[in-house]
């Protein structure tokens, strides 16, 4: 009979990771973003398959600081097995987010039962949130699955004082930071994690009630795991630390000086109140992630889709359920795993009252796992209870239907894909073949997004702009061809006097022609010739 339900429980878990699978993988070509960060991301790849390595990552989001490197090399395999598509990287990062499915599977089962396992994967599986963020390559996407592991790695070294799963921890942590500088957060966690776990063990396993006793038993333990946890962190960080020997810490000075006077050139500063932050991300953490609530904020200025009282009395819903998830935590037996659960939540969301900037919901990644998490052991108990059985299970039930329904009906599959990749593809085909092959510069005319997934496919093709330069280092302006295309992506759109260098240092120019290719206005300009 046990053997018969395993075979079941393994067939559910199958059903639910082929969901999970189509979801993520169905037309991942036309669903994937590529946009300036991705094409920057491409192009490295690119050049690391070309035997040109790089010590450095992306540049962060916020301040004059770059990650580390770590994400350009996870994507290169990848980006080599699909021959130099960009579906490549995306594909890894939709697997990635499978694997996050039955890691919350495995976890859940392991502290909530087959219930509480079934009831996060699934609902992990249909976010429709969730899912935007698995279809398309980003340095933040793969942070769900590595902070869920390297946290469960770290219940395990301190539950079992095992240096393996520290130092294995330490390593993944290492990793995690190179991907975003948000894990930061995650570090925190890690040190109070490490602290606390250890003195609640020692006083588990000694039976010591003198708090002077438990500080000194634990206090040894904490130093030899920090080390253990350094150790690890280093080997994980090293291709940072490297470039940062090889340039006088250049990055580490930067982030030193954003922590201490921020970002001078920064004109999107928040001055939210902690009172005001900390709620705000407490809801958007479950509303988004699991009920896909269209929110912006309490003022409910959001959308006109939904009256205001539906929203209204949706919220109160919504953060009744989550509270009550958080307040099911005191039931699980492993306290030692509440207290992680715990931590992660608390300085997850707590810490989001120091950042002055807008916090988008890809913020939240190294936390995704987590409120799935809570609402598999909220539902799980809710099945547990003896006393008013016939109310708790029926309203649970109806409860988890309309979630996993109206994210089913939400689900970013039923809409149209955008074909941002083969729209750039086909936009840099047509530019290629009205150059007749001579050397030509190129722009792009756009409000904020930068030209380097045009310029991929330029490279790919062997077709490379000339990048104009200033008259400092070119003061014969050899860098100026003859023709400068440029890709109008915001409307209205003006390519004559333009301030922005990549156009106006082409000079003084007049309008050679002008194509509509796919949803992207194309202009070739020429030097201007004055007619008597």
């Amino acid at each position: 009979m046990k053997l018969l339900n395993r075979y079941k429980e393994l067939i559910l878990l199958i059903v639910i990771l082929a969901v999970a699978g189509f979801l993520r993988l169905y037309n991942i070509a036309g669903y994937l973003t590529f946009l300036g960060d991705e094409g920057r991301d491409a192009l490295v790849a690119y050049n690391i398959l070309h035997g040109h390595l790089t010590l450095l990552g992306p540049r962060a989001s916020a301040g004059n600081f770059f990650t580390g490197p770590i994400y350009y090399y996870m994507i290169v395999p990848f980006f080599a097995i699909f021959n130099n598509s960009p579906v490549g990287p995306a594909v890894m990062v939709a697997l990635l987010s499978i694997a996050t499915v039955g890691l919350i599977y495995f976890i859940s089962r392991k502290f909530f039962g087959i219930r509480g396992a079934l009831v996060a994967s699934i609902l992990y599986a249909l976010s429709p949130l969730v899912i935007t963020y698995s279809r398309s390559s980003w340095n933040p996407n793969p942070m769900p699955f590595f902070t869920l592991l390297l946290l469960y790695w770290l219940y395990l070294g301190v539950k079992k004082t095992s240096w393996k799963w520290i130092v294995s921890s330490g390593f993944l942590y290492g990793i995690t930071l190179q991907l975003h500088y948000i894990e930061v957060f995650t570090g925190i966690v890690i040190f109070f994690f490490v602290l606390l776990g250890n003195w609640y063990m020692v006083r588990a396993a000694k039976k010591l009630k003198n708090y002077i006793e438990i500080f000194k038993n634990s206090l040894v333990i904490d130093i030899r795991q920090y080390l253990q946890l350094l150790t690890g962190f280093v080997i994980g960080f090293s291709p940072f630390i490297a470039f940062e020997l090889r340039h006088q810490f250049e990055n580490t000075k930067a982030i030193w000086s954003f922590i201490l006077i921020g970002d001078p050139t920064a004109n999107d500063l928040t001055h939210n109140p902690f009172w005001v932050t900390i709620p705000d991300v407490f809801f958007r953490l479950f509303a988004h992630l699991i009920y896909y609530y269209p929110y912006k904020d309490f003022s409910f200025n959001t959308t006109d889709l939904y009256p205001q009282w539906l929203l209204a009395l949706w919220m109160v819903v919504i953060i009744i359920i989550s509270i009550l998830s958080v307040y099911a935590l005191r039931f699980i037996k492993d306290k030692l795993f509440v207290l992680l659960l715990s931590l992660w939540l608390i300085f997850g969301v707590s810490l989001f009252s120091f950042y002055h900037k807008p916090i988008y919901d890809y913020y939240f990644e190294f936390m995704f796992p987590l409120p799935f998490l809570l609402y598999g052991n909220l539902f799980y108990l809710a099945t547990k209870i003896k006393k008013f059985k016939s109310i708790y299970i029926p309203m649970a039930v109806i409860i988890l239907l309309f979630i996993v329904g109206f994210n089913i009906y939400k689900t970013p599959v039923q809409y149209a894909p955008n074909n941002q990749m083969h729209q750039m593809q086909q936009v840099t085909d047509f530019i290629i073949k009205k150059t007749n092959n001579k050397p030509f510069n190129f722009a792009l005319a756009s409000k904020g997004d930068s030209p380097d997934a045009y310029l991929y496919f330029f490279h790919i093709s062997h077709h490379d702009p000339v990048t104009i330069d200033n008259l400092i280092n070119d003061p014969q302006r050899k860098t100026v061809t003859k023709q400068l295309f440029v890709v109008c992506e915001s409307q209205p759109c003006q390519v004559i006097a333009n301030s922005d260098f990549p156009i106006a240092g082409f000079g003084q120019a007049q309008i050679a022609g002008q194509w509509q290719v796919s949803v992207e206005r194309i202009y070739k300009l020429v030097h201007y010739t004055h007619r008597i």
